[in-house]
């Protein structure tokens, strides 16, 4: 008998008890592709719609013991990183990622919530510029946390900065600046593109993360880099213009919104 297979993404995140990012957004996101959803939990959070209240970081050793087991049993052909919560969990990611070199390995650096909260102390943001940046194939830091992880102001020279760290392509999204369209801008060594999107007028809980785990999904399906970049932003831009509410704080997006059409 012949059965079916998917590509497996595995995600590293957070649990988002709202349900609308985290780990659940990226498993909506792979399932909405067509590809086998893996994941591992870095961290428990308390959050609804509107902010994150407290993150609680898991265990690095069970994290470290999730990921054996797994990478044991199936074929992986991605890696989508999101909250990661500690510089011991950062640590932890990095060991498993870099035994598997043949993976692509798509973050989104979350560093802070969308209402405002940090997510990341000054250890762990060194410890993902030292560990994980230099075995990243797409990173996809919003303006601000561009800014962060390079110290700079001007996004081309975080972008290229981030390049510098060891990232293979680097893409900034421009939904947080006060600008009338969304701009997003893709670096790479041999490779420059700027892409602009309508902007939207509500705000969107897990948009990164959709856009992220997108990315992963479509790198798990052997779409060519450039191609699943592109095809990443339209997916993730339709899949909040279809948005819809649940709490009192921002839109969830529909990640299905296909089914509608």
């Amino acid at each position: 008998m012949n059965f079916t297979q998917r590509p497996v993404v595995v995600s590293f995140s957070g649990h988002d008890p709202s349900g609308g990012a985290g780990i659940q957004a990226d498993i909506e996101t792979i399932i909405s592709h067509h590809c086998h959803a893996a994941s591992i939990i870095t961290c428990l959070t308390e959050q609804d719609t509107r902010n994150i209240a407290e993150i609680v970081p898991q265990k690095r050793e069970h994290i470290i013991r999730q990921a054996k087991t797994l990478l044991d049993d199936m074929p992986v052909h991605a890696f989508k990183i999101g909250l990661i919560g500690s510089a011991e969990i950062v640590e932890a990611i990095a060991d498993i990622v870099r035994r598997y070199p043949l993976i692509p390995v798509i973050l989104d650096p979350i560093l802070a919530a969308g209402g405002g909260t940090n997510l990341a102390n000054n250890e762990l943001l060194t410890a993902m510029q030292e560990l994980l940046l230099p075995l990243t194939t797409v990173l996809t830091p919003n303006c601000q946390e561009a800014r962060r992880l390079t110290g700079l102001e001007e996004v081309e020279a975080c972008g290229l900065k981030l390049l510098d760290s060891g990232c293979e392509y680097v893409l900034i999204t421009g939904a947080d600046e006060a600008t009338e369209s969304v701009e997003n801008r893709l670096f790479h060594f041999e490779h420059r593109q700027n892409y602009t999107w309508a902007r939207l007028p509500a705000n969107y809980h897990g948009s990164g993360c959709t856009l992220a785990a997108s990315i992963a999904a479509l790198f798990a399906l052997g779409v060519e880099p450039l191609q699943a970049i592109n095809d990443a932003q339209e997916y993730a831009w339709h899949s909040l213009q279809a948005g819809y509410r649940t709490g009192a704080g921002q839109l969830n997006p529909n990640r299905f919104f296909w089914r509608n059409e």
